[in-house]
């Protein structure tokens, strides 16, 4: 009879104890649900209350002072031209990144040296340095040729020495982890030859960082302002130089709704990223690939 009493004791404090230990872990779920949300919040409010600011008529009255777009029509009559440049930007600056940024990263990915590692390294020196040093380098190395001084090919350079580590190291990453070697071997044994290899080997292996790598560069690109606002002139101004122009020198109303275009533009590439699956790196992808293997 004791041992049946000890029995029934020794279970109710089992159910205590798991009850106990689900209640903590709900609480933790709770707590960490809060912060993320706080975090949230922190940052998308500000976001919120600049585009309403440029959709209001009068931002210190609020919306009781009406809705409008007036303050985005007036934004796009007289910078348009800086988003075009800026697309033009960031359009010449994912195809040079790509021509030069996928053959470097398969043949980083490919090397074992040592050299390879220390050219992997350098190639993220000018995300380590901040932009203006960066922008003041090819000022004093390249600024006495004025007509590449004066166009839009000199900001082009700019964002290709910024963006390219975004590119090489993503591709390279995925190379990294595809076994190409052992792929090119076999397509090799059969009589292919490298370039043949190459186009139906190595770059549909690489389409995951491949694409993570030019929507981070095209991104970075548009977005790009300490570098830009150096090597910019007054014909060559992109969004984000605008973006500062409008914010220091006009209305807030006319700041925000500069705001709002530059949201229109970046925020497709945000969501391009999300649904395709992919991070900075591709790894992601790489995940998702793995799984489906198994």
């Amino acid at each position: 009879m004791s041992a049946l009493v000890d029995t029934k004791t020794d279970t109710k404090r089992g159910t205590r104890g798991t009850a106990r230990r689900i209640g903590a872990r709900h609480l933790l779920a709770l707590g960490q649900w809060a912060v993320t949300l706080a975090l949230t919040a922190f940052l998308v409010v500000p976001v919120v209350m600049s585009i309403m600011a440029g959709l209001t008529v009068n931002y210190f009255r609020g919306i009781s002072s009406g809705l409008t777009l007036r303050w985005v029509g007036q934004v796009w009559a007289q910078y348009h031209a800086s988003v075009f440049v800026s697309l033009e930007v960031a359009a010449a600056t994912l195809v040079i990144t790509l021509l030069t940024g996928v053959p470097a990263a398969y043949a980083l990915a490919r090397s074992k040296t040592r050299a390879a590692r220390i050219v992997e390294e350098l190639l993220v020196l000018p995300v380590a340095l901040p932009g203006l040093a960066s922008a003041l380098a090819l000022i004093i190395v390249y600024g006495g040729y004025a007509p590449f001084r004066t166009s839009v090919a000199f900001i082009v350079a700019g964002h290709v020495v910024f963006t390219l580590p975004f590119m090489v190291r993503a591709v390279a990453a995925v190379a990294a982890s595809a076994d190409l070697r052992v792929l090119e071997e076999g397509a090799a044994s059969l009589g292919a030859t490298f370039w043949q290899r190459f186009a139906t080997i190595v770059l549909p292996n690489l389409r995951p960082g491949i694409v993570a790598g030019a929507l981070a560069v095209v991104t970075l690109s548009i977005g790009e302002f300490n570098l830009t606002w150096m090597l910019h002139t007054p014909l060559t101004k992109t969004l984000p130089v605008g973006l500062a122009d409008t914010y220091a020198s006009l209305r807030i109303e006319i700041g925000s709704a500069y705001t709002i275009v530059f949201f229109l533009m970046t925020m497709p590439l945000l969501v391009a990223m999300q649904w395709l699956g992919l991070d900075a790196t591709g790894q992601r992808a790489l995940r998702e690939r793995a799984g489906a293997r198994r």
